[in-house]
C-alpha cells in the first residue's frame, strides 16, 4: 500500500512499525513523544558527568534495573519508566547524552537533573553526602555538616536551563521534519515535569545556607515558586508543546533524611514540613485551571503525588510494603542521616520497602505512583488522567 507523500514522518512511524522497546512496551504509541523536565526524583543519567556529588550511576543504585546504574536515584525503574512503559514509549535518553550519533531523540528526551529546582539558586550547595569519599572526610576531620555545605558545591541543570536544553533538542527536531509536521509532533507530545522538591530540602528547609526562609513566609515563598514556575510553563507552551503533565511536591515531612531530623515524634512524620509544601501544591493545582481557562489549545494537568504517596504511607500493608520510615540503604537514624554510598551491599526484600535512600522512592513505589497518574480518578490527576490526555 502506497502511503500520501505529505503525511509526517512521526505519523508514518506509528503506522508502519509496532515499536518494541528497550523496556518491554510493545504496540503504538499514544503521545508522538514524552519531554520531562525534573530533579533526581526522574534524572536518568544528566548529572553522571557533571562536577556534583549528586550522582546515581553507582552501585548498588540500579541494582533492579536491567541496564545497572545509569543514574537513576533508585534501584530500579523511575516514574518516568514505568509511565512509558504504560504509553508504549521506550526508555527515554538523558539530554547529555543526545549529542551522541545515533542516538533517537523522535520518542522524546529527559532533562531531569539531580539537585535542580524551579529557582535556579535551589540545590546549589548539596545536602546529600552521597559519596564514600565525603564519609572518610568527615571521620578524619571535625567538621559540622553546615561546614560541609559551605565547601561542597556542585552543577546541575536548573530548570532555566533545562528548558534551554530543550530548545537544543527542538533545533535538532527541525533539522529531521518540516515545520508542519513538527508543529504536529510537539502537539501530541506529553511534557511531564516534576519540580519543587529541591526549592524546599535543599533550599527553603536550610535556613543556615538560604536566606529564603527569613525573608518570606511560607506562602509568599509558595507565591515565588509559582510565578517562576509559570514563566517556564509557559515558555515551554509557547514553543509549540500542548500536553502538560504538573506534578505536586509529595509528603517531604515523611522521608527518612526529615526523620533523621527528629523533629518529629517517633512513628510520625514532620507535620510542618508537610504543610509548607502543601501550600505549593495547592497553588499548582489552582494554577492548572487558570492555565486551562486561558490556554484552550492546551491541556494542563495536576498530578496530585501527595496524595498517592501518603495513602501508600497510611496504608502500606494493602500495597505490600512492611517499611515506611526508614531507607532501604543508607546510615544513621532512619537510615536517612547518610544516603546510599557506593559498593553497599543491599539484602533481599527491596520491594517492601517504601523508600530506596534517604531520599526518594522505590521503584515499588514508583510503579504505583505512574500507575494512578495513567488512569487514576481525578483526586490523582486532575481534571484527567495521563490516558484520557493521550485520547484527545
Amino acid at each position: 500500500m502506497n502511503m500520501p507523500s505529505m503525511l509526517p514522518a512521526f505519523l508514518l512511524i506509528s503506522i508502519i512499525f509496532i515499536v518494541v522497546s528497550p523496556n518491554g512496551a510493545v504496540g503504538s504509541p499514544q503521545f508522538s513523544a514524552m519531554f520531562v523536565f525534573g530533579d533526581s526524583i526522574v534524572d536518568d543519567g544528566n548529572n553522571n558527568n557533571l562536577n556534583t556529588r549528586a550522582k546515581a550511576n553507582f552501585v548498588p543504585y540500579g541494582i533492579d534495573f536491567n541496564k545497572g546504574p545509569t543514574g537513576r536515584f533508585c534501584n530500579g525503574k523511575t516514574i518516568i519508566d514505568f509511565l512509558g512503559d504504560l504509553l508504549g514509549l521506550p526508555y527515554l535518553p538523558a539530554f547529555t547524552s543526545t549529542n551522541t550519533t545515533g542516538t533517537n531523540i523522535l520518542n522524546g528526551v529527559n532533562y531531569a537533573s539531580a539537585g535542580a529546582g524551579i529557582l535556579d539558586e535551589s540545590g546549589r550547595h548539596l545536602v546529600m553526602p552521597s559519596n564514600l569519599a565525603i564519609l572518610q572526610f568527615l571521620q578524619t576531620v571535625s567538621l559540622t555538616f553546615t561546614q560541609l555545605y559551605n565547601m561542597t558545591q556542585g552543577d546541575r541543570f536548573t530548570l532555566t536551563q533545562q528548558v534551554k536544553n530543550f530548545q537544543t533538542t527542538l533545533n535538532q527536531l527541525k533539522s529531521q521534519m518540516n515545520a508542519e509536521q513538527l508543529s504536529q509532533y510537539l502537539a501530541k507530545s506529553l511534557v511531564v515535569m516534576i519540580l519543587g522538591s529541591n526549592d524546599y530540602i535543599n533550599n527553603y528547609l536550610l535556613p543556615s545556607l538560604y536566606p529564603t526562609t527569613s525573608r518570606l513566609k511560607p506562602k509568599e515563598y509558595a507565591d515565588l515558586l509559582i510565578n517562576r514556575y509559570t514563566q517556564q510553563i509557559l515558555a515551554l507552551q509557547g514553543l509549540g508543546l500542548r500536553k502538560f503533565v504538573l506534578a505536586g511536591v509529595g509528603p517531604l515531612g515523611c522521608i527518612p533524611s526529615q526523620l533523621a531530623s527528629g523533629a518529629a515524634p517517633r512513628g510520625k512524620c514532620v507535620s510542618f514540613v508537610n504543610d509548607i509544601v502543601g501550600l505549593f501544591n495547592q497553588q499548582l493545582s489552582s494554577l492548572v485551571d487558570q492555565l486551562n481557562a486561558n490556554h484552550s489549545g492546551a491541556i494542563f494537568v495536576y498530578g496530585n503525588t501527595f496524595t498517592g504517596f501518603t495513602d501508600i504511607l497510611n496504608n502500606p500493608r494493602s500495597y505490600g510494603f512492611w517499611v515506611t520510615d526508614t531507607a532501604f540503604c543508607g546510615f544513621g537514624r532512619h537510615q536517612g542521616q547518610v544516603s546510599c554510598l557506593p559498593f553497599f551491599f543491599p539484602c533481599l526484600f527491596r520491594d517492601q520497602y517504601v523508600f530506596w535512600d534517604a531520599f526518594h522512592p522505590t521503584q515499588a513505589v514508583n510503579k504505583i505512583i505512574a500507575q494512578r497518574a495513567y488512569t487514576g480518578p481525578p483526586s490523582d490527576c486532575y481534571p484527567i488522567n495521563v490516558k484520557q490526555m493521550a485520547e484527545m
